[in-house]
């Protein structure tokens, strides 16, 4: 399983598997974008790929979720993850928001500090998704 983008590794993206809302198995990815996470076979799962405030990386890329997921050993779950400030089409702006939203829940003050940063260099057209965009920006920023 890798983290990507431009199909080139991403290293240092944390990787959260959460079960029912809750955290149960925590990665970080190498230098070739893999990582590997005990994940129960079978179960439904949500992965959520990110970068972490403390590391170099903080606000270079932008979240990605997988929500309620069946992972096995068969299918790995590959996630090619948005870096900050590059042109986005729907599809990218979406799965970044869906991480932003997922994020929203758990994090704390100091992640909200990279992700209000992070969100300001979102760029989309679409109105509605300009609008999630500002209530997201602006509950991180209350947060942090």
């Amino acid at each position: 399983m890798r983290a990507v983008v431009d199909h080139a590794p991403i290293a240092m993206i944390a990787v959260s598997v959460y079960r029912d809302g809750t955290l149960i198995e925590k990665a970080h990815t190498d230098d070739e974008g893999r990582y590997s996470a005990e994940v129960p076979e079978g179960e439904l799962v949500t992965v959520r790929f990110d970068t972490h405030h403390s590391l170099t990386n903080a606000e270079d890329w932008h979240p990605s979720v997988v929500a309620n997921v069946i992972v096995d050993d068969e299918r790995p779950l590959d996630r090619f993850l948005l870096k900050r400030g590059h042109g986005v089409d729907s599809e990218s702006t979406v799965d970044a928001l869906s991480g932003y939203l997922f994020a929203a829940e758990w994090e704390d003050e100091d992640y909200a500090r990279t992700a209000a940063s992070r969100l300001s260099g979102l760029k989309q057209t679409s109105e509605v998704l300009q609008a999630i965009q500002r209530r997201l920006q602006d509950h991180f920023t209350a947060k942090s």
